[in-house]
């Protein structure tokens, strides 16, 4: 299970800030492609991508493309994750196909990698034309370690098709995640150093720098996704801009690698078949089967927290009560059904905590499509606040209150962690669809509110005191 607890792997604020990534949906084909209007140095280059991933190859059942170009199926290259989720650079030349595949294996959906891969095929030794570095660190165990023969032309830097996060000549082997500060060097093989370095304070973190001052050569690219309307634009100075294929302004996000927030977790779920992920593990549908769940990424158990969840679509029958969906927060170690051992809300009206179900309050179905559910968690105090469209639930059920002030749930046990989950209830025939917003949401936000921090694009107004679930919080607020 890939998780964030404050304290162990949270990323601290390192005072140089990313401020903005690009969301790509794997299903959607959606990626940034271009075809360079003239050649540049082919045997020299450095790739370099800050990436998180939202949906692990076996997900997916395909390939994951981060960088790519391509002359002919003889003539291309790819910086890929594998099928098996290892971390690939293929360079095929005239048919024959070098690469080299990672032992090491990159399946945590809750964080974010560096990866920058340096090639220089003057080199004399094999050993130095192809080089992996992830999170500062070169790779040295491979399952494949197959070197291009010295001096080799590649296709990248030639002026044919080219993608990033997605294949330029098919509408398969899509990336699916996030990825920010995406760099292309033309003509030096540089050392992840260029981009990044280690935290003083605390070693093990590596984090990005500042890289405007670098030399991207001719066919060099900078793209940081910063503007929402041309995401594709390169600030290096050298106007290398990508064209967009299946990408609007709302597929601009602010998870970064400087501020990781939270999404739900694609390898948490209780049942294996039946739904699916999209839009950077924000989005979960459910099919017909079963009850199926989905849990967040982050735990926390101090600290005031607020999330919203944008209920998308809803089909088929439910009980007389109007019984759909379930959402509130579970404890992380609790591996059995997050709504029976959580803490939580039903559409019906009822409340469920810690394996009880209390009775109806208000008039059900409490939600329906297009409605924006809003929850406050003040672990400081151990309650749990629920609303609905901005107004908050009162003591009778209804949703009249301008702030939460009467809890859903009192004496919260804050020896566990509690993080966010969304259900689909148990019905033959019935559906589910919702978007999490965690404080940058993949479905369009007409108001923009941050929380006290500055994080976080909400909906509604987050209440005083509470913050959106993002690690610069963790570090500040948790």
């Amino acid at each position: 299970m890939s998780l964030l607890i404050p304290g162990t792997n949270s990323i601290k604020d390192t005072g140089y800030n990313v401020a903005n990534s690009l969301r790509l949906d794997e299903p959607s084909n959606s990626g940034l492609t271009k075809t360079p209007s003239g050649a540049g140095n082919r045997r020299t280059f450095t790739l370099s991508t800050w990436v998180k991933r939202s949906k692990i190859t076996n997900q997916t059942g395909d390939v994951q493309t981060m960088f790519e170009s391509r002359e002919s199926n003889n003539d291309n290259c790819a910086l890929t994750f594998q099928t098996d989720d290892t971390l690939s650079i293929k360079l095929k030349v005239s048919g024959t196909n070098k690469s080299l595949i990672t032992n090491r294996v990159f399946r945590d959906v809750s964080a974010w990698y560096h990866i920058v891969c340096a090639v220089d095929t003057t080199q004399s030794t094999a050993s130095n034309r192809v080089k992996i570095y992830v999170n500062g660190v070169q790779e040295t165990s491979f399952g494949t370690e197959d070197y291009p023969s010295q001096d080799a032309q590649t296709s990248f830097n030639n002026s044919v098709g080219h993608g990033i996060g997605k294949r330029s000549d098919t509408t398969s082997q899509n990336f699916d995640g996030y990825l920010t500060e995406v760099v292309m060097i033309d003509g030096s093989a540089l050392a992840p150093t260029s981009f990044g370095e280690f935290d003083s304070d605390s070693p093990t973190i590596w984090k990005p720098i500042d890289i405007s001052g670098l030399t991207f050569g001719t066919n060099g690219f900078h793209l940081d996704f910063e503007d929402s309307s041309a995401l594709g634009n390169d600030v290096s100075g050298n106007n290398n801009d990508y064209s967009v294929s299946n990408l609007s302004a709302v597929d601009q996000s602010t998870d970064t690698c400087t501020n990781n927030f939270a999404t739900l977790n694609s390898l948490d779920v209780t049942e294996s078949t039946g739904r699916s992920f999209s839009e950077g593990n924000l989005n979960y549908t459910s099919d017909s089967s079963n009850a199926s769940s989905a849990r967040g990424t982050f735990g926390v158990n101090t600290g005031k927290w607020y999330y919203e969840v944008k209920i998308v679509s809803q089909s088929g029958s439910a009980s007389s009560n109007g019984k759909f969906g379930t959402f509130g927060f579970t404890d992380i170690a609790e591996e059995s059904d997050p709504a029976t051992n959580g803490l939580n809300i039903i559409s019906d009206g009822r409340l469920r905590g810690q394996g009880s179900t209390g009775s109806v309050v208000g008039s059900p179905p409490l939600w329906g499509v297009g409605d924006i559910l809003i929850f406050a968690l003040d672990l400081d105090n151990q309650n749990l606040y629920m609303g609905k469209n901005g107004s908050w639930r009162a003591s009778d059920g209804d949703f009249d209150d301008s702030s939460p002030s009467s809890a859903i749930f009192s004496s919260i046990d804050t020896t566990k962690f509690w993080t966010p989950f969304g259900q689909k209830n148990v019905s033959a025939d019935n559906t589910l669809s919702y978007s999490m917003n965690f404080g940058s949401p993949s479905f369009s936000i007409s108001s923009g509110n941050a929380d006290g921090n500055g994080h976080g694009n909400f909906e509604y107004a987050v209440p005083s005191g509470y913050f959106a679930l993002c690690t610069k919080n963790l570090a500040e607020s948790g």
